[in-house]
């Protein structure tokens, strides 16, 4: 804990990291060293991992064109894809992980928490009694849920779409 604010120390690096391109467009694209987060692949949005999630069974949903406003997706394709991969995605995460509840949103600008600007939906399970000791003495969270272990048992549940 640092001056009474929460830090995740393991994102710093890649905070800091001078980034040359899009993360998301290169994970689209398949041009890059990260990890291989993605869950599922439509016509026009992926389904992936967060690699840093706030909480287990974290992902995120993203158009596979670059653009960097809600206000930029076509209506009629990208954000019904989007929208229906939003419920499909509570769905299914109810069913693998049973949280008691969801916080679902944008980070879109400057300004808002956003480390990518690459447009991307947030989808955070919640569960009871997350704050624990490890959160509360030293400041860091507790992911009970490794990203990668869920991958395989998602990406079969996401097949079925």
């Amino acid at each position: 804990m640092i001056d009474g604010h929460f830090f995740n120390f393991n994102k710093l690096d890649y905070v800091k990291k001078k980034k040359s391109g899009c993360i998301l467009c290169s994970l689209i694209d398949k041009t890059t060293d990260s990890p291989d987060l993605e869950i599922y692949r439509s016509l026009l949005s992926a389904v992936s991992m967060n690699l840093y999630p706030y909480n287990s069974g974290h992902i995120m949903i993203y158009p596979l064109r670059h653009i960097e406003s809600i206000c930029d997706l076509s209506e009629e394709e990208e954000a019904s894809d989007i929208h229906r991969l939003s419920a499909a995605s509570v769905r299914i995460l109810t069913d693998e992980l049973s949280p008691t509840g969801f916080n679902i949103g944008y980070n879109i600008g400057e300004n808002s928490g956003a480390s990518i600007k690459h447009l991307h939906l947030h989808i955070v399970p919640r569960y009871n009694n997350e704050l624990g000791f490890a959160e509360v003495i030293a400041g860091k969270r507790v992911v009970v849920v490794e990203p990668v272990s869920l991958l395989d048992s998602l990406r079969v549940k996401y097949a079925q779409l």
